[in-house]
């Protein structure tokens, strides 16, 4: 029988694009929580696949919480929760950055579980030190 041998870092990879899936649609804060635990310890050990897709996760993550962030400060900005401009700029916010992190993640998640490395549009370079 022929089987496929699975690339080191597979197992790591696939559970921080699920947690990073997770912070999205279950558990926010407590998923980031539990991603940004394996990122720091593993960010130097792990296998390059794991690496990569820990490094990713995080960093979207992290993007995600500023736009989530700057999104209320513009509701607040436009006259605060009670004003109709709420319901505009939250349907923008879920309809254009929510959905596109959320498919960015799904796409992740596949390429992790294929073993593939996966780097996000636009924010793909970007990494800590």
């Amino acid at each position: 029988m022929n089987e496929v041998q699975e690339q080191p870092g597979t197992q790591l990879a696939v559970i921080a694009q699920a947690l990073f899936l997770s912070n999205l649609l279950l558990l926010p804060g407590v998923c980031f929580g539990l991603l940004a635990y394996l990122y720091f310890k593993h960010r130097r050990s792990a296998p390059s696949l794991a690496r990569c897709h820990l490094e990713q996760t995080f960093i979207a993550s992290i993007i995600g919480g500023v736009l989530l962030v700057i999104a209320n400060l513009l509701i607040l900005w436009l006259g605060g929760y009670q004003s109709a401009n709420t319901w505009m700029v939250l349907i923008l916010y879920f309809t254009t950055v929510h959905s596109t992190l959320v498919l960015l993640g799904i796409v992740g998640l596949a390429k992790a579980m294929a073993g593939n490395e996966y780097r996000f549009p636009l924010i793909g370079r970007l990494h800590f030190n």
